[in-house]
């Protein structure tokens, strides 16, 4: 679910806060057990892209709520076609009546192909896929 990212994840970047601190977290064991962690790591990823010798350069899509699914694949496409190497998904981004999941990964798919054939280079975009679609 996006029960853990939504609350933690963006608790902090609340503007109407100046100030907070989290003292103390309890996670359940049998909560944590369902977390397997990440199924590889950053070598596969350099490998997918064909990007070695620098940083990885991506960014989250903003705004995370509001955009269509055409907007929001267009932004997918101008940041990747501006150089990015991948983009990605808020966590908090899932299927929302205004923006299904299927309808996103269409424009982010459209977007992904074009900016490749444009640049000559291996793109990527991370599609929230941690809750339901």
């Amino acid at each position: 679910t996006n029960m853990f990212t939504s609350i933690v994840g963006n608790v902090f970047g609340f503007k109407a806060l100046r100030a907070l601190r989290l003292e103390d977290l309890r996670i359940p064991p049998a909560y944590s057990k369902t977390f397997q962690g990440p199924p590889h790591g950053i070598q596969v990823e350099r490998d997918k892209l064909n990007k070695y010798g620098r940083p990885l350069l991506g960014c989250t899509i903003k705004p995370k709520l509001g955009l269509s699914a055409k907007n929001y694949g267009r932004a997918v496409y101008e940041c990747l076609r501006g150089g990015l190497d991948f983009t990605k998904d808020d966590e908090n981004v899932n299927s929302q009546p205004f923006m299904r999941w299927r309808d996103r990964f269409l424009f982010c798919a459209e977007a992904l192909y074009k900016s490749q054939a444009e640049t000559g280079e291996i793109k990527g975009h991370y599609l929230n896929a941690t809750a339901g679609t």
